[in-house]
């Protein structure tokens, strides 16, 4: 049999394992995903918080939606922060939006200055050409924010997934600015490499197989990408039970569960294929060795699906000054499941922050 012919027969078996896979879940799920949508209301007020917008303009031109959260503003302050006070910047992951930090920004609020913002083609920001769809070109892009948002004083950068990676590529290619202004560094649910982004479409598939099969599937899919955002739209089951089955790791509040299937579907599919292959072919691990100057968080789920908790063990050796938080259970968007142990591990690390910052920045 010849390698194109057993390649055919190899992604069809793949392709119809996966297909009835879902149609066996959402048959299963449909009463639940019923009775759990009755029970979603709540779902828009999170990511109802909302700050000063400002737009940043990225070196190619595309203008980022950005929001910022003063402190006196919301502490009944009448005094700005001291000039030493660090500005705690948000970097949201890969097909969400700004809004889902939205419970660490409650409980950041009128404590600290915060900028969250809209990577590009994400949320209200606008889209990039595929040329500039790239990890690298996020880091630039935070570079941009930092210039516009935070001009002067300390920053603390978190990121969550995608977010995590931009940090990695700001590191790696604005090392001097990193240096200089950043006072530390929150990484949750995200990697430096090492994804194997197929375990995602399917268990069953064979290693080999599904290495190959899943970005010729993504980039066939994106040639349609209508009739796929007509499946995934806002409100589906489908998108309901995989939201459920890919972010979180437990029973979580059907209102986290709809919050997160909102940010989804409204990230077009061609946004999707067009960041799918940066991924696989992700290493920054070499980056790391930044990380070890200044306070660094690594926080997991221990169920994460999308990044693994292997991933961040193997980050947090790399950088051996560095905290390493699991949080048992959790999946992908710990930053919902798991809010409160999230919260308390980023305000550990803002304090751990505080005594280096005034030796580092100016």
């Amino acid at each position: 049999m010849s390698g194109r012919r057993w390649w055919r027969i190899a992604a069809a078996g793949a392709g119809a394992t996966t297909a009835a896979a879902v149609t066996a879940s959402l048959v299963a799920d449909r009463r639940v995903v019923r009775h759990r949508r009755a029970g979603a209301r709540g779902a828009d007020e999170l990511g109802g918080l909302r700050g000063e917008e400002r737009t940043v303009l990225t070196d190619d031109g595309i203008r980022l939606h950005a929001e910022v959260d003063e402190v006196a503003p919301y502490a009944g302050r009448s005094a700005k922060p001291a000039p030493t006070d660090p500005t705690i910047v948000f970097v949201h992951g890969y097909a969400l939006s700004l809004d889902c930090w939205h419970f660490q920004r409650g409980y950041f609020r009128g404590k600290h200055r915060m900028v969250f913002y809209d990577q590009r083609s994400h949320g209200r920001s606008e889209r990039s050409d595929n040329a500039h769809a790239t990890i690298d070109q996020l880091g630039h892009d935070l570079d941009a924010v930092l210039r516009e948002l935070v001009p002067e004083g300390p920053v603390l950068l978190v990121g969550h997934s995608m977010g995590g990676m931009s940090i990695m590529a700001f590191a790696e290619h604005h090392r001097a600015a990193f240096d200089e202004r950043v006072v530390g560094v929150g990484l949750v649910s995200t990697t430096a490499g090492g994804l194997k982004t197929h375990h995602v479409l399917g268990r069953l598939v064979p290693e080999q197989v599904g290495a190959q099969l899943a970005p010729r599937l993504v980039a066939g899919l994106a040639l349609v990408p209508g009739v796929v955002d007509r499946v995934r739209r806002r409100g589906s089951n489908l998108g309901f039970v995989m939201a459920e089955q890919l972010a979180f790791g437990g029973d979580v509040p059907p209102s986290y569960v709809e919050f997160v299937d909102n940010m989804l579907a409204s990230t077009s599919f061609e946004v999707l294929a067009q960041f799918f292959p940066n991924f696989d072919t992700l290493d920054k691990f070499a980056v790391l060795g930044a990380f070890a100057e200044v306070p660094t968080l690594i926080l997991t789920g221990t169920k994460d699906v999308m990044t693994s908790v292997e991933l961040s063990r193997r980050m947090a050796k790399l950088v051996p000054t560095a905290t390493l938080v699991e949080c048992p259970g959790a999946g992908h968007m710990v930053i919902l499941e798991r809010k409160d142990k999230v919260n308390a591990a980023l305000a550990e690390l803002v304090t751990a922050a505080l005594d280096p910052r005034a030796e580092r920045v100016s």
